[in-house]
């Protein structure tokens, strides 16, 4: 969350940030209940001087008669205490509530405006190793998409014609946001993930094993909770949630613990399956395995000191895009506008791959800076080595979500005789096979 103390102190900014990320938040009423408690807090604060000063006048009381006398005038403070004790506590709790709805503010590089004033910074083909960095930044709604391929089926077409994808009885097991994959189909998603555990590996993070289900306050850490409630999925009679990323269990492992700075940055990578409540129009944009209630993912997370974070987003951004140069895709990374961006984030890169059959770029990876955001909220903190106490900064970065590479790379591999090649980095995994072969 935002301290309050940077709402104080920089109220026109906080204003004009809630602007251009285009939402609303309750920042009036939190300046009105912050003026109320300091208010609060300083007469009780006075009035718990007096109660010591009253303790040490009643202990050198020359006389019973004295003593006395002054224990029956601090008794009626001490109630009038209690009750503004009590103000004050519930005071604070309605200052928290509010905080917690309050966004982060964006890096000042974060264009303005919506999804549609998002830019392109960077584009690379993994198949033939070019790469470009764009001195400029276009415009999404500028960037021309590569050359069509009349050939390529989409990946929808492709799943049903080999049998790896089957959309009838995935829908009747849990409804249209599902599907089964089959065969090869399967065995491509298993060793994606294993694939990708090993590459972070070898790039710095230690791998770790989480729970899928958290308790609500995890979500409320990393920002998810209590804005997003609808979007996920509770376990009804119990305080668990499924998680929507690896993000959360990941980010709350050194919740309420002081790390030491010769520690950091700590990195590590996890898989889970994804679990949102989103809604969907239907259409094209929805069509296959792009869309779904149910994905897997695999997730970097960082914890970083203050001076290091935006070194880390690079990095970051750096490791998930080696996923994608390894497996030939072709690929962009955008820099999304303030409009656009998590309630958590000061600036996210997404990385997108192209699909030829389905002819349009998908989203495989987020890649986020939240500074001490969700540090704030999930108490992660570490003991710099000026021995003092500070958020530490957090950071993560899909390495990369499933569905939607599959099904890129399905598009991209697929033979007139219905098999499909992979990458070779894969090979390894699929028990040396370079071709998924239908499943009838």
């Amino acid at each position: 969350m935002l301290s309050i103390q940077t709402i104080r102190e920089r109220t026109d900014d906080v204003r004009r940030m809630l602007a251009e990320r285009r939402t609303q938040a309750p920042l009036d009423a939190i300046l009105d209940t912050d003026e109320r408690r300091r208010v609060l807090l300083t007469q009780v604060e006075r009035m718990r001087a007096e109660r010591n000063d009253a303790g040490k006048r009643i202990g050198s009381a020359q006389s019973p008669e004295e003593r006395q006398a002054l224990i029956e005038a601090q008794r009626a403070v001490a109630g009038e205490l209690d009750g503004l004790e009590a103000q004050l506590k519930d005071l604070d709790g309605a200052l928290d509530a509010l905080l917690l709805q309050m966004p982060n503010i964006p890096h000042v590089d974060v264009p303005l405006g919506g999804e549609e004033d998002a830019v392109v910074i960077l584009e690379g083909d993994g198949a033939t190793g070019w790469e470009r960095r764009l001195e400029v930044p276009l415009p999404v709604k500028d960037a021309p998409n590569p050359d069509a391929e009349g050939d390529r089926l989409p990946h929808w077409e492709i799943g049903e014609r080999t049998g790896l994808i089957d959309f009838e009885r995935g829908t009747k097991l849990s409804g249209s946001s599902f599907y089964i994959l089959k065969g090869d189909g399967a065995r491509l998603q298993r060793a994606l993930i294993s694939w990708m555990l090993d590459l972070h590996r070898g790039q710095g993070y230690s791998e770790v094993y989480t729970p899928f289900l958290v308790r609500e306050a995890m979500l409320v850490g990393t920002g998810q909770l209590p804005k997003f409630a609808d979007t996920m999925f509770h376990a009804e009679g119990t305080d668990l949630w499924l998680v929507p990323t690896a993000e959360v269990p990941v980010t709350n492992m050194y919740r309420d613990e002081i790390m030491d700075v010769a520690t950091l940055p700590i990195c590590h990578t996890a898989y889970t399956p994804c679990f949102r409540h989103e809604q969907f129009s239907a259409g094209r944009e929805v069509r296959g395995i792009k869309r779904g209630w149910q994905f897997d993912k695999v997730e970097m997370v960082i914890f970083a000191e203050e001076d290091d974070s935006w070194r880390a987003h690079e990095q970051l951004l750096e490791d998930a895009l080696a996923v994608v140069r390894a497996l030939g895709l072709r690929y962009r990374v955008i820099r999304l506008a303030s409009g656009d961006l998590t309630f958590a984030s000061a600036m996210t890169y997404d990385i997108e791959v192209w699909a030829p059959g389905a002819q349009e770029w998908l989203e495989v990876s987020s890649v986020s800076n939240f500074l001490d955001f969700q540090a704030r909220r999930a108490n992660l903190r570490y003991r710099g080595e000026d021995g003092k106490v500070h958020h530490l900064h957090t950071l993560n970065g899909s390495g990369v979500a499933l569905p939607r590479t599959v099904a890129a790379l399905m598009e991209i591999g697929h033979l007139e005789d219905d098999t499909i090649e992979v990458p070779s980095v894969l090979h390894p995994y699929l028990g040396g096979q370079s071709t998924l072969q239908p499943s009838r």
